[in-house]
């Protein structure tokens, strides 16, 4: 068993999802050395909510910590880029949220910069770590579902629904240019293109900005919290929600929508892939239960149960059968994976966490997106 308790992390980012990041290395054993905040004082009062020993004074305090082995960035999209670079150049192990930059040739150049440093170099595509996704990857690979033909769904919240919902994910010059196709449609593409094993090669897209105007908070606001005090009007130019066709590299279709305005849907990713044998469905709403759908024999609804799925399904459950694992257990099974790697100085055969080029992909579908929404036609990622 691999040792987690003798390397160390550190985390930056103190927000929502950084501090989902430093709940699940603790329930992996792994000591959370230290945390960055936006600021020295930000990064010092939320060390103390969440229970974390040191908050570093700058990333320069950081990287000069001999006992950090792995750094997670959590920091907003803008950031990403120059402290990635400076994390690996420093010798140290990376494990970055998504999206992984803000444009392609940014992600190109973290891509040359990681394998140049031999290091592990994870993107935080957790969603691949439900484990009936993992289990849909593997049944793909025994060739269950046959030639795969048609790729279907969408991901869509109600988080950014109102004029007087705010984040920094709305400001491009932070989050980018594509808001809902970077955010969480980045998601769904992975996650897709990880259980079919398919590469998307052109998009045809349109975006739309429902809410072009929305009243920003003077003061800071924490992912999927309500602000409160005085606010300013501000213009709106991210994409609220987007339609996308897709063609991929076997000849394949799919078609996704993402939304961050649909009333009542909290964290719905929606996934339907349908092969020559049969087709599959998943829902992260019950991400307990995998879809089976066949033309010559009766339909199945396969429950999370270890006694019944294939080993790659198997090698991310945590939890007995009847016990929903959820958000939290996808992160611990995502970071158990990649800490296991690092233990063993590197990505292993059979490892089935997202890396720098998978995240670069990414990023040149959303730069195809954005062109195509722009110029009304279809583009082909190779010309990104």
């Amino acid at each position: 068993m691999t040792d987690f308790a003798s390397i160390g992390a550190a985390v930056i980012g103190t927000g929502f999802i950084g501090t989902v990041h430093v709940h699940a290395l603790r329930r992996l054993g792994v000591k959370v050395r230290g945390v960055l905040g936006s600021s020295a004082a930000r990064g010092a009062a939320r060390a103390a909510e969440i229970g974390v020993a040191h908050a570093y004074a700058s990333l320069d305090d950081l990287l000069a910590d001999d006992s950090v082995d792995v750094v997670h960035v959590t920091s907003p999209n803008h950031a990403h880029f120059d402290q990635v670079k400076a994390i690996l150049a420093a010798g140290k192990n990376v494990v970055c949220e998504k999206p992984l930059a803000r444009t392609s040739a940014q992600s190109a150049e973290m891509v040359e910069i990681a394998k140049a440093s031999g290091k592990v170099a994870a993107v935080c595509y957790n969603i691949r770590f439900y484990p009936l996704n993992q289990q849909a990857h593997g049944m793909v690979q025994a060739g269950e579902l046959g030639d795969i033909r048609f790729v279907t769904g969408h991901y869509h919240q109600d988080w950014l629904a109102k004029p007087t919902d705010w984040n920094w994910r709305l400001q491009s010059e932070m989050g980018g240019a594509l808001r809902s196709v970077g955010d969480i449609g980045t998601h769904w593409v992975d996650l897709t293109g990880f259980v079919t094993g398919l590469k998307p090669k052109a998009v045809m897209a349109e975006l739309a900005t429902f809410i072009p105007e929305r009243e920003r908070p003077t003061g800071s606001v924490e992912t999927f919290s309500n602000a409160v005090g005085t606010t300013e009007a501000v213009p709106i130019a991210t994409d609220d929600a987007a339609m996308i066709v897709i063609r991929y590299e076997n000849g394949a279709r799919g078609v996704m929508s993402t939304s961050q305005i649909n009333m009542g849907r909290k964290n719905s990713l929606q996934w339907d892939v349908a092969g020559s044998k049969a087709s599959a469905a998943w829902d992260s709403e019950t991400p307990d239960h995998l879809f089976i759908g066949r033309r010559d024999g009766p339909n199945e609804v396969l429950m999370r149960d270890f006694t019944l799925m294939n080993q790659t399904g198997i090698a991310a459950a945590c939890l007995p059968p009847g016990h929903v694992e959820g958000f939290a257990d996808s992160f611990f099974a995502f970071f158990r994976a990649v800490y296991t790697d690092v233990a063993t100085g590197g990505r292993q055969a059979g490892s089935t966490w997202a890396t720098f080029d998978d995240g670069h992909l990414e990023m040149l579908f959303c730069d195809a997106v954005l062109r195509s929404a722009q110029e009304g036609r279809w583009v082909r990622l190779h010309e990104i």
